[in-house]
């Protein structure tokens, strides 16, 4: 497995993630497993452990570690778990969530991305993860139901159509706000009397948009 981390950083990495509370050893497992490096610009490998996001192709983000294994710990994943993902971007945080459910459906916007991806999660042997093409708005309703959903771009407000995909039970977690500066991140659950909601931290994304890209 490639890596161009010297140990001291990626210990850095995990005590971090600790000192800022993580502490489901699931998450730390599958964060420690992951090699960050592979789903960063070249240029910013060096960097691949500092806890911050990063700039990526066509102008999006990878998320800052804390921000990814906090979003992870959230969504309380179990082993049967399928999940959805809107917003692929580099792949990371799919292949982190791949180490904790059993299916992991991954839609991004930008053909770019979405082959990137692909290609680094098969290089990682992430087999229950499926990277497609598409806008997150529209999921194929061929695609079912899931346990758990996570988007990884700002939403103004929660599609209802995106809510009605979670299974009873199910936990949606997404940042809510104006695309533009600071968002909350947001646990919604799905009861049996509708859906609880629950606000958690301020965060900061790229906005989330509908359609998919026509160039990039």
């Amino acid at each position: 497995m490639p890596t161009t981390q010297n140990p001291p950083q990626k210990m850095m990495f995990q005590l971090n993630l600790r000192r800022r509370g993580i502490s489901d050893q699931a998450v730390l497992r599958a964060m420690e497993e992951i090699p960050r490096e592979m789903f960063v610009e070249a240029a910013d490998r060096a960097d691949a452990y500092r806890d911050s996001a990063l700039g990526i192709a066509c102008g999006q983000t990878i998320s800052q570690p804390f921000v990814v294994a906090y979003m992870t710990e959230q969504l309380q994943l179990q082993k049967d778990h399928r999940v959805l993902e809107i917003g692929t971007g580099s792949g990371y945080q799919a292949a982190v969530l791949s180490r904790l459910a059993g299916h992991v459906l991954t839609i991004e916007r930008y053909r770019t991305l979405a082959d990137r991806a692909r290609a680094r999660l098969a290089k990682l042997g992430c087999d229950n993860v499926e990277a497609m093409l598409g806008d997150g708005f529209d999921v194929p309703a061929d695609a079912g139901n899931f346990d758990r959903i996570i988007v990884t771009a700002a939403m103004e407000q929660i599609p209802d159509a995106l809510a009605q995909r979670l299974e009873p039970g199910g936990v949606l977690i997404a940042p809510v706000g104006p695309q533009q500066g600071t968002q909350t991140l947001s646990r919604m659950v799905r009861t049996d009397a509708g859906f609880e909601r629950k606000d958690l931290v301020d965060v900061r994304f790229v906005p989330a948009l509908q359609g998919i890209a026509r160039e990039l």
